[in-house]
C-alpha cells in the first residue's frame, strides 16, 4: 500500500500499468451510479437531516475531527443528533449496534469508538447504513444523522455533502489502483461544501456555481496517557518520544508533533486501521494519535500518551449547516 501510495502523490511510469483496472473501475462505479439514478437500485431515505462528511479520495483526511466538530455545534444548539458509521474493522455479532465509550475497539472499530468517547452522542455502527440510520432516526430519535464517510454509499439518500481534503489533493487525479480516487475530480461539483485540512490542500478548478470552500485548523490538546486518560503532559514535559500512527496520512501527524517541539526519536507509521500487538510498543516514552489510543488501553505501558485534536471551523460553514438543515424543516 506504501508503495501505491508513493506512485499516486509522487508520480512513477509504472502508474500507467494499471491503467486497464483504473478503466474498469471507473465502468463498474459509473454503472452502479446509473443504476441508483434510473431507480434500478433503491436509495433510502430516513426520517432526519441526514448530512455525510466523506472524501474522493482513499486514506484519512480529517473526517473524524469534522464529525466531532459537528457533534458538539449541534449539541450545543439543542438539536437531537447521532453518528452513523460503517465500523470498519469491527467484529460485533450484531447490527445496527450501538457503540458505548467503554466497548472494545476490536468489536466496534476504531473510530465508532473514538466517537462514542468524544462526541457525547448516540453513535451506531452497522455495514448496512440505511438501516442504521433508520436506527438512529426512529428508535433513538435523532432529527440529523451524521455519517462518518460514506459519499459513495448511494442507498441511503443524503440532505448534505462535505468532503475533506488534506495536502494531498487528488494526487495524480487517477482512479483507483492507478490513482488514489474512489470517483473523478468532477464529484466535487456536486457536493454541498468542500472543507480544506489546515489550508493546504487544493481543489481542481471548480465553477462559479460549484461548492463553498472552508478551511480547517486542528488545534491540539493536550497530552492525555493511554492507560490513565486524567494524567496529562505539556509538550515541554517530554525528552525524546517514539511516535507512531496507524493512521491514512502518518507524516502528517509526526510534523504536528515536531511542530510543537516534540523531539521524535524514531517514527513509524502503521497501515490504517492498524490492529496493534504487544510488541508493536517499544520501550520508553511513546506518543500516539487518539485513533491509535483506543486500541491500545489493554496494550500500553504507562509511558504512552496519546494527543487529542478539535477542528476549528469558520462560522459561516455552521451558518451553511443551518440553513440547510432549516430548509429541510420547512419542506
Amino acid at each position: 500500500m506504501r508503495a501505491l501510495q508513493t506512485m499516486w502523490y509522487q508520480g512513477h511510469p509504472l502508474q500507467w500499468l494499471l491503467l486497464p483496472f483504473a478503466l474498469l473501475f471507473g465502468a463498474i462505479t459509473a454503472l452502479r451510479r446509473r443504476l441508483y439514478a434510473w431507480g434500478l437500485f433503491r436509495t433510502q431515505r430516513v426520517n432526519a437531516f441526514v448530512i455525510v462528511v466523506g472524501n474522493i479520495s482513499v486514506g484519512g483526511n480529517g473526517k473524524t475531527p469534522v464529525v466531532l466538530a459537528l457533534a458538539e455545534h449541534l449539541r450545543g444548539q439543542g438539536i437531537s443528533a447521532g453518528i452513523l458509521s460503517r465500523g470498519y474493522g469491527a467484529k460485533s455479532d450484531y447490527y445496527p449496534r450501538c457503540v458505548n465509550a467503554d466497548d472494545p475497539a476490536g468489536q466496534v472499530g476504531d473510530e465508532p469508538r473514538l466517537l462514542a468517547g468524544r462526541s457525547g452522542l448516540p453513535v451506531v455502527i452497522d455495514p448496512v447504513r440505511a438501516r442504521g440510520a433508520k436506527y438512529l432516526s426512529e428508535e433513538l430519535g435523532c432529527d440529523v444523522i451524521i455519517c462518518d464517510d460514506g459519499l459513495q454509499h448511494y442507498a441511503l439518500h443524503r440532505d448534505m455533502e462535505l468532503v475533506v481534503m488534506d495536502g494531498r489533493g487528488v494526487g495524480n487525479g487517477h482512479l483507483m489502483p492507478m490513482g488514489p480516487l474512489r470517483e473523478g475530480d468532477w464529484r466535487l461539483g456536486q457536493v454541498d461544501a468542500i472543507i480544506h485540512n489546515d489550508g493546504q490542500a487544493t481543489a481542481p478548478a471548480l465553477t462559479m456555481n460549484g461548492p463553498e470552500q472552508y478551511t480547517m485548523m486542528l488545534q491540539p490538546g493536550t497530552f492525555k496517557n493511554v492507560c490513565s486518560p486524567d494524567i496529562t503532559r505539556q509538550p515541554q514535559d517530554f525528552g525524546k518520544v517514539a511516535a507512531f500512527a496507524g493512521i491514512g496520512a502518518p507524516e502528517r501527524f509526526f510534523s504536528q508533533l515536531r511542530a510543537m517541539g516534540l523531539m521524535l526519536n524514531t517514527t513509524k507509521g502503521f497501515p490504517d486501521h492498524y490492529h496493534y500487538q504487544a510488541d508493536d510498543i517499544p520501550e520508553g516514552t511513546v506518543v500516539v494519535t487518539e485513533k491509535d489510543a483506543v486500541k491500545l488501553q489493554h496494550l500500553a505501558h504507562k509511558d504512552c500518551w496519546y494527543l487529542p485534536v478539535d477542528a476549528r471551523l469558520p462560522n459561516d460553514f455552521y451558518a451553511l449547516v443551518g440553513a440547510r438543515l432549516k430548509q429541510f424543516n420547512q419542506k
